[in-house]
């Protein structure tokens, strides 16, 4: 299991994922979910990922490959749009992108599901996220299917993998108005309740804080264990977290 969330407001994107995947109790390693492509001033596109990894690396890895090779438009196949081959880096919008990364998805399944399910779920999810000059900044989720779903001011986040633990500080806390660095210390909190309550959620923390406008992923950071903010922002939200519910008054029975 995984955790990545996206966050998507007027101001820009956070973006952050964890590291964790496993193959069993004794199969652990930590592998980087989030894949950055860019063109300084021209585009930003961050892809996050989930589920099977060798299905999220085959997925992550065509796109690389078509990347500077390939048109970005689609083409036509039997009759049908094939978007399976064009080039996230030529692409229009990220409408496009979002597009792409689906068709690629659908093909290595298609080409993989039959073999892989007898040992186990070849499913995978993604985030897609970023900004192509002439469009606004855009965040989408991409589901095993293919198709996908994007963010909007009335559902301003998007959350892959194990998302039930992070979820609640989000409803609670984030709004429209929320700025980009109050955004990623939600986050970063999201990931903390996740981390307590799910073994197979683990740092190190991805996280790309993007500003409308810049087309560029100037500030990514990466949150180990024992990176002195992370371990003091989680010392602060426990102890206060403690604190404020002290202050609350005991229930009555009566």
């Amino acid at each position: 299991m995984t955790y990545c969330l996206g966050i998507w407001l007027p101001a820009g994107l956070v973006l952050a994922s964890d590291s964790r995947t496993s193959a069993g109790v004794d199969q652990i390693a930590t592998v980087k979910k989030l894949a950055v492509f860019e063109q300084q001033g021209e585009r930003m596109i961050a892809i996050l990922s989930a589920g099977n990894l060798a299905t999220t690396q085959a997925v992550i890895s065509t796109i690389r490959q078509n990347a500077g090779q390939a048109a970005g438009r689609p083409g036509v196949q039997g009759g049908a749009v094939d978007w399976s081959s064009a080039d996230i880096m030529t692409a229009r919008s990220l409408f496009d992108v979002a597009q792409i990364v689906g068709a690629i998805l659908r093909e290595v399944m298609r080409a993989n599901r039959s073999f892989v399910e007898p040992y186990g779920d070849p499913g995978a999810t993604f985030l897609v996220g970023g900004q192509i000059a002439g469009d606004t900044h855009r965040l989408f989720q991409i589901y095993t299917a293919g198709n996908f779903v994007e963010a909007s001011s009335r559902n301003a986040f998007l959350q892959l993998g194990e998302t039930k633990y992070g979820k609640p500080i989000l409803d609670r806390a984030l709004t429209t108005k929320s700025g980009l660095d109050e955004a990623a210390k939600l986050a970063l909190l999201s990931f903390d309740a996740t981390i307590r309550s799910n073994l197979s959620v683990a740092p190190p923390i991805d996280l790309l804080r993007y500003e409308t406008g810049s087309l560029a992923a100037r500030q990514i950071a990466k949150f180990t264990a024992q990176h002195p903010y992370w371990a003091d922002l989680r010392d602060r939200y426990s102890t206060g977290l403690g604190r404020l519910v002290e202050s609350l008054p005991e229930p009555t029975f009566s």
